[in-house]
């Protein structure tokens, strides 16, 4: 995707280009091609040599093309419900909450290089509120802490929740991934704080972040305050933040809260937004709230280039009850950039179809990737699902090709 670069991206360049001439030692004889002419005169008295002349020759070596590589991985809806943080709490031997037991046996499957986003459905007020479950949702901090142990790194705050708490519980919801030095994105202080799009550089591409939400569950943000949320019905808005993330950045990451809750269908709102979001300057989409999977699909840009859209990666974790809310899926890809054509390409796409599954009366929450879920489990899960009816959702909603 053609890409108006910042001086910072100049000043990447530039040092590229001065890498590539420093970095070896040239110990090769000089290649300028010399040519001498050389004549001689002869009399009885002396010997005269005309003067030499010589041609030198410069070749010009064009610079080599550099291109970056480095993975993205995103999950979906961290959905945090009381018997999720009880069973922690009674599984901690320090009266505070241990989740390990919840995330144990996905942890594996999850990088530990690279983007990492994860789409934390749920506030973390800091302990300024007791934990709270649905219809307004407050993680303990512990929660936070092992989400970051587990390695996610771009933490995503855009959703229905995230006014749960108010004003107040927005903001030291903020201050907790302040203080614990991650990329949170999606919600701000201010008007400032909005407009510093959150940027993020591994392994040579700078990723950009931006997201929005449907609405806050009818919550509104109080009168006179200063925090902001981006709503999607706000176009101009939601416009002017993706050219500014193309402007600053290499890769252009849009979190997107859309679409009907408890459904496998992607509605016509979400379809005509993603092109929206790939025309304004998005490579890659992550839709969420929905709590199930929905379809993936490759979107062209306007220079022919592909940029990807997961209408909704589902729950990562939740303890809700109908069988298809308990299929999930991860988004796993690599990322390349190349700097002399200033391209963006995704390259092995897949989607991870993962379970989460919970003992009767919602006891014992975890998730599994499918790949490690056997008969023995689903037969055990207190909803009631099968391991055909995972696979069957997943290869309808899923493209093939998608499926590793």
């Amino acid at each position: 995707m053609q890409k108006n670069r910042t001086a910072a991206f100049a000043a990447v360049f530039l040092a590229s280009a001065v890498l590539a001439s420093c970095a070896r030692v040239d110990h090769t004889p000089n290649t300028d091609v010399t040519t001498t002419a050389q004549q001689t005169g002869v009399t009885t008295t002396e010997v005269t040599t005309a003067p030499t002349t010589t041609t030198a020759v410069t070749t010009t070596t064009a610079p080599p093309i550099v291109e970056y590589t480095t993975h993205f991985f995103a999950a979906g809806d961290n959905l945090i419900h009381s018997s999720i943080y009880n069973q922690a709490h009674d599984r901690a031997t320090d009266g505070t909450y241990d989740f390990d037991y919840a995330y144990e046996n996905i942890e594996h499957i999850i990088p530990q290089t690279g983007v990492r986003y994860l789409n934390q459905e749920t506030l973390i007020c800091n302990d300024m509120f007791e934990p709270s479950t649905y219809p307004c949702f407050n993680s303990p901090t512990q929660l936070g802490d092992k989400m970051i142990d587990l390695g996610f790194n771009a933490f995503c705050m855009s959703n229905n929740h995230v006014l749960d708490k108010g004003e107040s519980g927005l903001l030291y919801a903020l201050e907790y991934w302040k203080s614990r030095n991650q990329l949170a994105f999606g919600a701000y202080e201010n008007t400032e704080d909005m407009e510093n799009i959150r940027t993020m550089t591994v392994d040579g591409i700078t990723f950009a972040f931006v997201a929005f939400t449907e609405h806050t569950n009818g919550i509104n943000i109080p009168s006179g305050s200063e925090i902001k949320v981006i709503y999607t019905y706000d176009t101009e808005l939601m416009k002017s933040q993706i050219e500014k993330a193309d402007a600053v950045s290499d890769v252009v990451v849009v979190s997107a809260h859309w679409g009907v809750e408890n459904s496998n269908s992607v509605v016509d709102g979400q379809r005509s937004l993603a092109q929206s979001f790939v025309d304004w300057g998005a490579d890659i989409i992550i839709g969420t709230h929905p709590h199930t999977i929905q379809t993936v699909e490759w979107l062209e840009t306007d220079d022919g280039s592909d940029a990807i859209v997961f209408y909704s990666l589902g729950n990562f974790i939740s303890a809700q009850a109908y069988s298809n809310l308990m299929v999930g899926m991860l988004a796993d890809f690599d990322v390349t950039y190349n700097t002399e054509t200033d391209t963006v390409s995704l390259d092995n796409v897949s989607a991870i179809p993962i379970v989460t599954h919970y003992d009767g009366s919602f006891h014992n929450v975890r998730v599994y990737p499918r790949a490690d879920y056997t008969s023995e489990l689903a037969a055990s899960h207190g909803c009631g699902i099968s391991l055909d009816y995972i696979d069957n959702l997943v290869e309808e909603i899923v493209p093939h090709e998608f499926l590793g």
